[in-house]
């Protein structure tokens, strides 16, 4: 988890709502989130689609596309929360991969060469991506192989979004003279969704929700549903005071004193807004720094993109 300096402007006690923990399982079965562990063989839509018949909600989103072979974490957002996952596109991803070499090398070349491709580097999208094929720039924060076993290599790898892991099993084999392919594909982690953290199978969700609705009994569902600011972890947070939450579900944009704290961030950067127990407001864009905010006592803070509270 990001540890980021807090800005304390005026600390009062809340009043308003309650925290994301207290919710009851109606409210989150509307307003919620589930870690999905993605199986091998359905897309990612329909994976949502049977989260949605599962769960008997309206509607349910997924956040960044896994192929039909590729398996693991998939966060998938139900009911009012579905407009979240657009905030987990761009967050970081970890996956493990098997990596095939056409030809056997040697590991201190192996090594080497794989530790070349981090930080930044130039992929062109492969001929089957859904986006125009231009080469563009994407960040290796981490590449770490973690098994040999003949020509097969496991790795894990944390990666900025949108990062081609086929095409870098492609590139790598070509960087190492000897050509390579992407055998088999897991995704570890999407944004501060992890496997660790509550990952649960369909099958886990279809008993928990048998229990829930024939034996009235809501411990195996709450383990499966998550608040949907579990989803907004990984984004800076501003706190305001109870009597600003009105202003913001109207439409209006987060002015500088309606902010009781807030966590350091840039000007530009997607800030989620929440109320003093925690409970998200909004998410827009900053309009200046946490410094600035922190210093002045007027003006538009936050320009708000998307409003998740109803009142």
């Amino acid at each position: 988890m990001i540890q980021r300096q807090i800005f304390i402007k005026k600390e009062v006690e809340p009043e308003f709502g309650k925290t994301p923990e207290e919710r009851s399982t109606e409210e989150l079965l509307n307003y919620g989130i589930v870690n999905v562990n993605k199986p091998k063989g359905p897309t990612s839509h329909q994976t949502s689609d049977f989260v949605k018949k599962i769960l008997h909600v309206n509607k349910a989103g997924h956040s960044g596309t896994l192929d039909p072979g590729v398996t693991g974490v998939q966060p998938i957002a139900f009911g009012k929360a579905t407009r979240i996952v657009q905030f987990l596109l761009t967050a970081p991803k970890e996956y493990v991969c098997v990596m095939h070499l056409h030809k056997p090398v040697e590991e201190t070349k192996l090594r080497e060469t794989i530790h070349l491709f981090e930080g930044k580097i130039r992929q062109l999208p492969p001929v089957k991506s859904a986006i125009k094929r231009e080469e563009r720039t994407r960040e290796i924060y981490e590449f770490e192989v973690l098994e040999i076993e003949g020509q097969d290599i496991l790795f894990r790898v944390l990666c900025q979004a949108g990062t081609y892991i086929r095409k870098l099993c492609h590139d790598l084999g070509k960087a190492l003279e000897v050509g390579a392919h992407m055998a088999e594909l897991r995704r570890t982690q999407a944004g501060p969704f992890r496997e660790e953290h509550h990952l649960v199978t369909l099958n886990d969700l279809t008993d928990a929700m048998y229990y829930y609705t024939e034996e009235k009994n809501d411990k195996y569902l709450r383990y499966c549903l998550q608040p949907i600011e579990n989803a907004i972890v990984h984004l800076p947070k501003c706190w305001i005071f109870d009597n600003t939450i009105l202003s913001l579900t109207n439409g209006r944009d987060l002015a500088v004193p309606g902010i009781s704290k807030l966590e350091n961030f840039k000007k530009g950067e997607i800030v989620a807004v929440v109320t003093l127990k925690g409970e998200l407001v909004a998410v827009g864009e900053a309009q200046m720094s946490a410094v600035a905010i922190n210093t002045q006592n007027k003006g538009i803070a936050i320009k708000i993109s998307k409003v998740f509270m109803q009142l």
